[in-house]
């Protein structure tokens, strides 16, 4: 090292130290990140790999990143807010990067009562925009889109089905034949 010179402010490879820092702060200002993403960004950058991971440990050292906190925030923003089920949230969890433990963790706060009540407040919100038809096969079609909804936010069709039965029900809509 020459005089003066701070270690973090190494040249390693692709960048220094306080560089590989000042990214994953920028990017942290932005939404809480996984360790996994801010791995992935500091390598598009260019960052060596010993570089990324004594950045990376540090930040998580003093508590910068925490893929526990990381993943109960993101399950319940997104539940809440963009009305996820649990296996989208799932998958969404998996593709940041967060151990298999954090996410079951951060999963187990969402009760099959917190999904199915999310979800019906989905299906009543579509209903207010939806005219279901007398017709059964165009009723049909419409539950099979209400269903399809869920299915693409991440519920099981079975609970979808049965969510979208009960609020049909709960709007006057005979859903005695449905599923025959």
């Amino acid at each position: 090292m020459r005089g003066g010179e701070r270690p973090d402010r190494e040249q390693a490879g692709g960048g220094t130290h306080t560089q590989a820092k000042d990214v994953c702060l920028r990017l942290l200002t932005e939404r809480a990140r996984s360790r996994s993403e801010l791995a992935q960004a500091l390598a598009k950058r260019g960052f060596e790999t010993d570089v990324a991971e004594r950045t990376l440990d540090r930040l998580t050292e003093v508590g910068l990143i925490d893929d526990a906190e990381f993943a109960q925030q993101w399950v319940h923003s997104r539940h809440t807010y963009s009305g996820k089920g649990r296996q989208a949230l799932a998958v969404e969890l998996r593709r940041k990067g967060i151990a298999q433990a954090h996410a079951e963790h951060a999963l187990s706060q969402i009760s099959g009562a917190d999904e199915a009540d999310r979800a019906a407040e989905l299906v009543r919100k579509k209903l207010r925009t939806v005219a279901v038809p007398a017709d059964r096969t165009e009723r049909d079609k419409t539950v099979r889109r209400l269903v399809g909804m869920l299915a693409r936010r991440g519920y099981g069709q079975s609970l979808a089905f049965g969510v979208v039965k009960a609020e049909l029900a709960r709007t006057g809509v005979d859903a005695d034949d449905l599923g025959e």
